[in-house]
């Protein structure tokens, strides 16, 4: 089977890890080991899982005009990531500040930075329309996603949604699903997406993925593992599943759920997703 063309447009960040004995609760101050910096970003992450799975992968999106933009640059590209939608905005590259526990549990501060403040050109139109599965996530403006939907369907494109963060914004929401062929959301998202998508795959961490849909209905379960870090064992799942989405629901979401388990024994969310060989050899008899 020929590789995927996947287009990725979304969020490329900096992430900076803070170790900590246990999440800190409001109001409280925890003490953490020396912080380690990592390449992130939702989009970017998935971009990279989704070539590592052995897809051809275009990103689309933007980084500042700084140093940090410069190193992800390169990550994307040192990755096998076409960075050709990759623009330079005059400002800082975003970032985002991570906490991690010793079960690998996290929290999440994202600062948007050039991600929150661009609009597609004529350039980054012609990737989107040139894919054949096009994923998104909303870590960019919905206007940037609704109008990628909306090219990439014009162009008989699959249009796979992870629906993180979930919008505040219903209305903008309600466009955006109606040009989502897959939606992809944990249970928590699953619970706040009222909207009816021909696929919904719902991640159920450690117990693996369901899909329900125009193929009926299908899980998943991934190896056991002992996690390390579950940041960005999402962002794998998602970039895996729209690799593999071309060779059918059940294929997808089998090595979707062995990666996504995979990416949790590596620490960093940038750099954890696991080749297609080692894909394939973790998976379930």
């Amino acid at each position: 089977m020929a590789a995927a063309r996947v287009c990725v447009v979304g969020s490329v960040n900096t992430d900076t890890v803070f170790r900590v004995a246990a999440l800190p609760r409001p109001g409280e101050t925890v003490l953490a080991e020396m912080p380690r910096t990592y390449p992130g970003g939702k989009g970017a992450n998935q971009a990279v899982a989704a070539a590592r799975a052995g897809a051809r992968v275009q990103f689309v999106g933007a980084v500042g005009d700084d140093d940090a933009g410069l190193r992800l640059r390169g990550h994307l590209r040192d990755n096998g990531v076409g960075t050709g939608g990759l623009r330079t905005l005059p400002e800082p590259s975003g970032a985002a500040f991570i906490t991690v526990d010793p079960a690998g549990e996290n929290t999440v501060v994202v600062a948007p930075g050039a991600n929150g403040s661009w609009a597609l050109d004529s350039g980054q139109r012609n990737l989107i329309a040139d894919c054949e599965v096009l994923l998104l996530q909303l870590e960019i403006p919905l206007a940037v996603a609704a109008a990628a939907a909306g090219l990439a369907r014009t162009g008989g494109a699959t249009v796979i949604l992870n629906v993180s963060p979930p919008p505040a914004d219903s209305a903008e929401l309600t466009r955006l699903a109606a040009l989502t062929d897959v939606a992809v959301v944990n249970e928590s998202e699953s619970a706040q997406l009222h909207h009816r998508v021909p696929h919904r795959v719902v991640t159920l961490g450690a117990r693996g993925a369901r899909y329900r849909g125009l193929q009926g209905a299908i899980s998943a379960a991934p190896p056991v593992v002992r996690p390390v870090d579950t940041t960005g064992a999402g962002d794998v799942f998602a970039g895996v599943l729209a690799a593999g989405w071309p060779g059918g629901v059940e294929h997808a979401l089998r090595r979707a759920c062995v990666a996504g388990a995979l990416a949790t024994l590596v620490p960093g969310a940038g750099d954890c997703a696991p080749s297609a060989d080692a894909i394939t050899a973790a998976l379930p008899g």
